[in-house]
């Protein structure tokens, strides 16, 4: 075996050299320099890769500390869990029902054994909360994406996506063989020029955004959208994963909060987000959700999601319309966040419950990920691939269950670990 390449990952590898050395290895020669790479990692203290956490997803969380394997209380800033329903009283009740009535699975795709009347019942109140006319389940919303694109799209399609488009989208874009092409991130100009140019074009075109971006927790500016899409003949693909149950005045998502409620022609949503389980769905009228039903093939080819799942998530859109001030909190905790960062000189602004810290350039992520852990505070630092290398950052996840103390302790810990690389502006607060 040629350990050429091998020998040079040290301390200092990152996942970027990796891959660019890994173009030109067989497999067994890059999994051997991934394993080196992860014992240099794991000796440097700095692996922070699959924390066991041995509690329920609430704000504050047991976690087995990577080095000693002792349990760590730790805040929990780094869950999509915004609204606090993965263990809601509620959800639970109906967890322990689902499961007396139905078993623990279902063993079966939906097409065949594997639909209830809570499947049934699920997609009747999604359709509702998104104003449109039918909804359908998927197992993930990583399969949720890859069938809008396997089950709708053509090679004669064009389809024009944002910049910052989520992997599985892009993915299901490269498994369809459709003409893709990306705007710059929310730059209407960018759109309406490529709008233009696809006059004429031999196929459907399709837009496709996100209602709020998972790695800046910005928001797409829909109702732009939406009359650019209504001007040119565009059919608009929404992914609201991180929107739904969060945004607009009855939570219902991106749209709603935009004012272009029910004039989505496709809405993409997940499970593992404000509803805290696991998940996706699509919404759109009754005559495409059932088109998608046969020719979305991670639909057909997946098993369904188990009963239990589907019960958490109807109890958790019960809990959305019942306890308004869940979200409200929610709210009041970003703005509070928002204004404990900006007092110490980093910004912060967001339009979601998402806030990204940018990284600078003299701070190594790794190391200030670590001292984040130390500090008993559980955030989530984002590196490239998932990011452009000049581009990392850690991204914060806001609970509407956060209190204030644990809000002041992230701050005041944010403060601490850029101090130690010399980060903060002088003179702001450390």
């Amino acid at each position: 075996m040629n350990t050429q390449h091998t020998e040079r990952v040290g301390e200092n590898a990152n996942i970027r050299d990796m891959l660019l050395m890994g173009r030109r290895m067989k497999l067994r020669e890059r999994m051997l320099m991934y394993g080196r790479f992860m014992e240099k990692l794991h000796s440097s203290g700095t692996n922070l890769l699959r924390r066991e956490i041995q509690s329920a997803a609430d704000r504050v969380v047991l976690v087995k500390d990577p080095g000693s394997d002792s349990l760590r209380s730790m805040v929990m800033f780094g869950s999509n869990n915004y609204l606090g329903l993965a263990d809601h009283p509620h959800v639970l009740d109906a967890v322990r029902n689902a499961m007396i009535t139905y078993g623990a699975g279902i063993g079966g795709p939906p097409l065949l054994n594997g639909y209830t009347a809570l499947h049934r019942e699920l997609e009747e109140r999604l359709a509702a909360l998104k104003g449109t006319g039918d909804a359908l389940l998927f197992s993930s919303g990583y399969g949720a994406n890859v069938g809008i694109a396997t089950g709708l799209f053509q090679k004669q399609d064009v389809v024009l996506y944002d910049a910052c488009s989520h992997a599985s989208f892009v993915d299901g874009m490269v498994m369809s063989g459709v003409q893709r092409k990306a705007f710059r991130h929310n730059d209407m100009q960018d759109l309406e020029r490529q709008l233009q140019a696809e006059a004429g074009a031999p196929g459907d075109v399709y837009v496709a955004v996100e209602g709020v971006y998972s790695m800046d927790g910005d928001a797409a500016p829909l109702a732009r959208i939406v009359d650019l899409c209504r001007q040119h003949g565009a059919l608009l693909i929404l992914d609201d994963a991180h929107g739904t149950g969060v945004m607009g005045e009855s939570g219902s998502g991106t749209a709603e909060a935009c004012g272009v409620h029910g004039e989505i022609d496709l809405t993409m949503g997940t499970f593992s987000k404000a509803f805290g389980m696991a998940g996706g769905f699509l919404a759109a009228s009754a005559d495409l959700i059932d088109f998608m039903r046969v020719f979305a093939r991670s639909y057909m080819f997946s098993a369904s999601l188990p009963p239990v799942v589907v019960a958490a998530v109807l109890a958790g859109l019960d809990v959305i319309e019942k306890e308004p001030e869940r979200r409200a909190q929610l709210w009041d905790n970003i703005a509070y966040a928002v204004a404990g960062f900006d007092a110490i000189g980093i910004p912060a602004g967001t339009d979601s419950a998402i806030i990204a810290l940018r990284v600078p350039e003299e701070m190594d992520i790794r190391r200030a990920a670590a001292a984040y852990h130390e500090h008993g505070i559980f955030v989530n630092s984002i590196e490239y691939p998932a990011v452009p290398l000049r581009e990392q950052r850690f991204r914060i996840s806001i609970m509407a269950t956060h209190t204030r103390d644990d809000i002041d302790r992230l701050v005041e810990s944010t403060a601490k670990v850029w101090s130690l690389f010399g980060a903060l502006p002088i003179g702001a607060a450390a």
